[in-house]
Formats: C-alpha cells, sequence, structure tokens
C-alpha cells in the first residue's frame, strides 16, 4: 500500500496529465479525486470542453485510485458517457473502486461540474500486475 503522499509524489510524474492542466486532489486506497479548470485549450470547435480533456481528467483518477495499492496497474477497459456539455469552470472527478481481486480490478469515476452535475460516467478494469509501483518511482 502507498501513502497519500507517496502516490502524489509518483503521480506528479504524469506529464500528459500536467500538460492538459489536472490537479490531484486526493488520493486513498482505492479512491482518487482530481480537478481541471476548463480553459481556452479545452474547448473543441463547438465551444464545449473536449471530450478528451474530460476523458483525460477521469482517467488519471482511475490511474491513481487503481494504483493505490501499490502493485502496478493498466487500464485494459473503460467505457465513457458523456451526460452533459461542459463549457467553462472547473471539473472534479472521482474515483471508487467497486471489486478488486489479484488480477483485475474494476473503478467507477463521476466527473462533475462546479454545481455537482454530472458530466460524465465512466467504468473501467485494470490488470493488475506483479510489479510493485514503487519499482518505478522517479
Amino acid at each position: 500500500m502507498m501513502s497519500p503522499t507517496e502516490l502524489h509524489d509518483f503521480f506528479r510524474n504524469d506529464r500528459f496529465a500536467e500538460h492538459v492542466g489536472i490537479e490531484l486532489l486526493e488520493a486513498a486506497p482505492g479512491r482518487a479525486r482530481a480537478r481541471l479548470v476548463i480553459d481556452d485549450r479545452h474547448l473543441n470547435a463547438v465551444g464545449v470542453a473536449h471530450g478528451a480533456a474530460i476523458f483525460s481528467l477521469a482517467d488519471l483518477v482511475f490511474a491513481v485510485a487503481s494504483n493505490s495499492h501499490g502493485t502496478v496497474a493498466l487500464g485494459v477497459n473503460v467505457s465513457v458517457s458523456f451526460m452533459k456539455a461542459a463549457r467553462r469552470g472547473a471539473l472534479t472527478a472521482e474515483a471508487e473502486e467497486v471489486s478488486i481481486n489479484p488480477k483485475l480490478a474494476t473503478y467507477l469515476i463521476r466527473v462533475l461540474d462546479e454545481d455537482e452535475t454530472l458530466i460524465a460516467l465512466m467504468q473501467g478494469t485494470v490488470y493488475r500486475k506483479r510489479d510493485a509501483l514503487r519499482e518505478h518511482l522517479p
């Protein structure tokens, strides 16, 4: 098991999440929460938050929650449904572990806007390798 501080330190090395502007807020065993403030770079051609920006936010909390047990976990399947367009403001994603065994684990991720309106819902499954996450610390 990794401490919340170790998880934060490890995922600071996620260069793509940093590039997109995602801020990791909380990390705990089987759970994570992060935030993304939508600005012009996150908008698609019709002026709403690009699905890839929303997915990236959801994917980071999925990664943090699934790797929180200290074992390398890699996504093998995800499904995302977009419920409502987001235009501006902050989005928050929360991941929750719903099932775990030695090889597979499944997570439910909710993306909410500032009014707590559901923007997207993602379900993801990871394959849990035998490698310790600590072996991949910078």
